[in-house]
């Protein structure tokens, strides 16, 4: 049986994308172990000097000064114009890895990396020896859904919604190529699952929180774009009914000045940590959750029922606004722009009155039923037509002797 090449291109522009890139191959090692080979690369950083550079400036606007990324966003649109028919910048590169690796899938998680790099594959290996697949991963459509995810030759088109299908499909997607397959999530957020009794458990055993009080998730994503000092103080004003889990991404400054704050503040249960590959258990541990509108993070906190409340600190970035948009129309959810607003609201959800039942109820209703493995088998399966490797059979999901942590959902 021939093996499958899946070359999977991404870039580190936020976290999401890698993140969807790395569940991706963790799901392809789940079912098909070594029948299904994944190849992914940070094409951006890797194949250009001004690609890299666009990723850093990207990186530095969400983290120091969202507001300016209206303008730069409208400035990587252009790319479409570029890469219309083959890929100009970091062309060298990618030929390199196409006749190095010769996939039988090319796999874009990245709105900027589908236009061209289809056609040069196709080009390059042969139309009927390569597949060409994307994975959007927002959640609604309008100003901040990137042109560049739009490739008509596409042969599978995947939204995570059918609010963004519905948007590919009016920009040009074929609908009989177009697919509604949920979140791609790792496996473990599929199999570490708590009941109630075991989410009260972990909050005292590992995380060291009361199992009883309202807990605040203040969240972030890699980049550690984040305004936790201002909302901390807020929430220990209120330490006899509530308490925070914390991460700060890969922001050692951030880290650093909370384990600071912590110390100071011996009387507030604060659990801190930095890069988390936990957040799938955090997000299970936490009643709410401040985020800004990073998708894997919100699809998170959709899958685990943890309602969001939006960090728009300096502004909402045109992608960011995508999911704020789904949110909000959609549960009614919370927008804070500065401190005071987040104060109203733990005033509210903490009083006797307390509205928070009905925030996590209407939350709550957007959630669907995926059976996650069901984008991963339609994909191999494209790959494998044009490896001419036939039907690949695959393991069970869950593991016929389960390793899950939980046993059920809340």
């Amino acid at each position: 049986m021939a093996k499958v090449r899946i070359l999977v291109l991404t870039s580190s522009t936020g976290g999401g994308h890698d993140a969807r890139a790395e569940a991706f191959a963790e799901w392809c090692f789940q079912l098909y172990r070594h029948d299904v080979d994944v190849r992914i690369e940070q094409m951006l950083e890797k194949s250009s000097v001004v690609n890299r550079g666009g990723v850093d400036i990207y990186n530095w606007i969400q983290r120091k000064l969202p507001v300016l990324h209206a303008a730069f966003y409208a400035l990587v649109e252009l790319l479409a114009v570029l890469n219309r028919r083959s890929v100009t910048l970091g062309r060298s590169y990618y030929l390199k890895v196409l006749r190095e690796y010769r996939p039988h899938l090319v796999f874009s998680v990245h709105d900027c990396l589908n236009r061209g790099y289809f056609q040069l594959a196709r080009q390059e290996l042969g139309a009927d020896k390569v597949r060409c697949a994307t994975y959007c991963g927002e959640f609604s459509g309008g100003w901040g859904y990137s042109v560049n995810w739009i490739e008509p030759t596409v042969d599978l088109y995947f939204s995570r919604t059918p609010t963004a299908r519905d948007y590919a499909l009016k920009k040009g997607i074929p609908p009989e190529r177009s697919r509604v397959r949920g979140h791609l999530m790792k496996p473990r957020s599929h199999l570490e699952v708590f009941s109630p009794a075991e989410r009260a458990a972990y909050r005292a055993k590992k995380l060291g929180l009361r199992p009883d009080l309202f807990t605040v998730f203040l969240a972030t994503g890699g980049n550690g774009a984040n305004n936790h000092l201002l909302l901390l103080p807020l929430l220990s004003s209120r330490g006899e009914r509530c308490q925070a889990i914390v991460i700060c991404g890969r922001n050692k400054d951030t880290y650093n000045e909370i384990i600071h704050w912590r110390a100071n503040h011996p009387e507030f249960n604060c659990y801190v940590e930095g890069y988390s590959d936990n957040v799938h258990l955090l997000m299970q541990a936490s009643d709410v959750v401040v985020t800004r509108g990073g998708t894997t993070t919100c699809a998170k906190a959709l899958h685990f029922g943890c309602p969001i409340i939006f960090n728009a600190f300096g502004g909402i970035m045109p992608q960011e606004s995508l999911t704020w948009k789904f949110f909000a129309n959609g549960a009614g959810s919370a927008k804070i722009e500065q401190a005071g607003q987040f104060e109203a609201l733990l005033a509210r959800w903490l009083s006797p009155a307390d509205g928070f039942d009905a925030y996590r109820a209407a939350f709550v209703q957007l959630q669907y039923e995926e059976d996650p493995t069901l984008l991963i088998d339609e994909l191999v399966e494209l790959g494998a037509t044009a490896a001419g490797a036939g039907r690949i059979p695959r393991r069970p999901f869950p593991p016929a002797n389960g390793n899950g942590q939980g046993s059920g959902r809340q």
